[in-house]
């Protein structure tokens, strides 16, 4: 099967990157809001960086596992163990059936990921798996997960390549101020220079006022020059709306697709796992950078992740004629053990190996 949900912790849905191609529509893309920490948990485990993850927000769920599995839990420490003992994060790591991954409470960041190697067993809903609150649809019917909810998984792994590899330094998320950098814009145009000043020199604090759908500050009052609001137009993802009162809001990741109010910048696409994690209470501070800043950067993260699934998907060293043929002979010897399909381990003259067997040929490794 898969995992039974045991307890549904505070919010915790399915999400992958989102589903785009339908905001001309009012359909929010939603997704994971801390997409750094996505993509990793997937390549730990040798998935696609946009395969569907479970996101825990604060207070993670109780998940009992009726399959064996590799998974890895990346982004904010919320306490992940497993059977009662602490769980190590940003690291691949192998559970077994009847075993139950728990969270015991906030240590730094506020919303973790645990990712699933082979995928969840959840239907595409307009191009993808992500759980969009308002609109109750993808995911597990739309909704957060609760208490004896039954999820499958999709093609369950139980053997990956160089395992020991599969680990990286936990991000820290303790931070109590960080700064965000931004772009300028679109409606910059729409404040004083006094305006601009203040919302690029001041420090902002999050307020309660913080979900899925934005984030809304405290601080000084950012003056415009004829008020604040607009014609309706569109909004991204990280886009810093300013309306009337003159504090932001920066749009996350189930932002509405079109807003009435002045966005004087917008966050840079690198910069926005790292608010993902705040907390209320942490103190902002933007920064601006140009769009080539943004950019350069951008592509950076793009170059990690090409690095890093290159690094994961390590092939060990090929057989050689003499081992394969041994192999072989212990194969012919015990077929009758062996299924039509399947990764098995099989120790020949005191060498490990993983066989890989299918309708027309076995793979060794």
């Amino acid at each position: 099967m898969g995992i039974k949900v045991v307890n549904g912790g505070f919010l915790t849905t399915i999400q992958d990157m989102g589903r785009y191609g339908y905001q001309e529509t009012g359909l929010a893309v939603s997704g994971v809001m801390d997409t750094r920490s996505a993509a990793l948990a997937n390549l730990l485990v040798g998935n696609d960086e946009n395969e569907a993850v479970i996101e825990a927000t604060m207070v993670g769920p109780m998940l009992e596992f009726t399959e064996d599995i590799w998974i890895a839990v990346t982004g904010g420490n919320l306490g992940a163990k497993l059977d009662g003992k602490p769980v190590s994060r940003y690291e691949a790591v192998l559970v077994k059936s009847g075993q139950t991954l728990s969270f015991s409470g906030m240590a730094g960041g506020s919303r973790a990921y645990i990712a699933f190697a082979g995928g969840l067993d959840i239907p595409m809903v307009m191009g993808s798996r992500s759980t969009n609150l308002k609109a109750k649809i993808g995911g597990l019917d739309g909704r957060k997960l609760g208490t004896g909810d039954l999820i499958g998984f999709a093609a369950p792994k139980t053997w990956l390549p160089a395992p020991e590899k599969r680990k990286m330094e936990p991000e820290d998320f303790s931070a109590k101020e960080i700064t965000l950098r931004v772009l300028m814009g679109p409606q910059d145009d729409c404040f004083t220079d006094d305006g601009i000043w203040t919302f690029l020199e001041s420090t902002y604090t999050i307020s309660n006022e913080y979900d899925r759908m934005g984030c809304r500050m405290q601080g000084p009052v950012i003056e415009h020059k004829n008020g604040g609001d607009i014609i309706t137009d569109g909004i991204s993802f990280g886009a810093v709306q300013v309306p009337s009162h003159g504090n932001p809001i920066v749009m996350m990741a189930d932002h509405q697709t079109t807003g009435g109010y002045t966005k004087i910048a917008n966050v840079i696409s690198v910069d926005l796992p790292k608010l993902a994690q705040c907390m209320p209470g942490t103190r902002i501070r933007f920064k601006k950078v140009g769009i080539e800043e943004a950019q350069a950067l951008y592509c950076e993260w793009r170059a990690e992740v090409r690095a890093l699934s290159k690094r994961f998907a390590a092939q060990t060293e090929p057989v050689g004629e003499l081992q394969a043929a041994a192999l072989a002979a212990a194969l012919n010897e015990h077929k009758h053990s062996w299924s039509s399909e399947g990764v098995y381990r099989v120790v020949v003259n005191g060498e490990e190996f993983v066989i890989e067997l299918s309708k027309e040929t076995a793979r060794f490794r």
